[in-house]
C-alpha cells in the first residue's frame, strides 16, 4: 500500500521477514523516538531482525527493535530494546486490529527510512511460512540463479 517515494534515505531492511513470512499488505507509520535514538539511526546502528508489532489499548507498538546507544549520549542515552510507539491514524490501527484477530495475521516491520527528515517504518500485514514454503522459495531462487548463470555463459 504505502511505498516510499523521492527524498527517501533508507536506514535498514528486515531481510529475514521476507524469508519467514508471506507479505499481504504494507502500511507506512511514523515512530516516536528520543534524540539519541535518531542520532544512532543516522549512523545506521539499528537491528529489526526479531522485532514485531503489537496493538495494546488502541496503540500500535514496535517491540524488539534494537537501536544501539549513541556514543556521545552520556546520561541522556536510551534503552536499546525499549518498546516504541508507532504513529498511525486510529481507523488504520482498528482495521489492522480486526485483520489480526480474524485471520491469524501478524504485524512485522519491513524497513526503516528517513522521509522529509522524519523516521518512518513500513509495517506489513503478514502470515507465517511453513518450512516447505521456505524450501520452495529457496529452490526457486537457486533455479533462477542457475538460469542466469547459464545465460551468461551462452554469450
Amino acid at each position: 500500500m504505502a511505498k516510499p517515494e523521492g527524498g527517501v534515505k533508507y536506514i535498514t531492511d528486515n531481510r529475514k521477514a521476507r524469508h519467514d513470512y508471506f507479505i499481504h499488505e504494507t502500511f507506512e507509520a511514523g515512530i516516536a523516538l528520543t534524540g539519541t535514538e535518531v542520532k544512532s539511526l543516522r549512523q545506521g546502528k539499528v537491528n529489526l531482525k526479531d522485532s514485531f508489532c503489537r496493538i495494546e489499548n488502541g496503540e500500535l507498538l514496535l517491540v524488539g527493535m534494537h537501536i544501539s546507544p549513541y556514543e556521545q549520549g552520556n546520561r541522556f542515552n536510551h534503552d536499546p530494546l525499549r518498546t516504541r510507539k508507532l504513529l498511525m491514524h486510529k481507523y488504520e490501527i482498528l482495521k489492522l486490529f480486526g485483520k489480526i484477530r480474524e485471520k491469524g495475521y501478524t504485524l512485522i516491520p519491513l524497513n526503516l527510512y528517513f522521509k522529509k527528515g522524519r523516521v518512518k517504518v513500513t509495517v506489513a500485514l503478514a502470515s507465517g511460512k511453513k518450512l516447505y514454503d521456505k524450501r520452495q522459495a529457496l529452490a526457486e531462487k537457486e533455479a533462477k540463479r542457475d538460469i542466469e548463470r547459464r545465460m551468461k555463459d551462452r554469450r
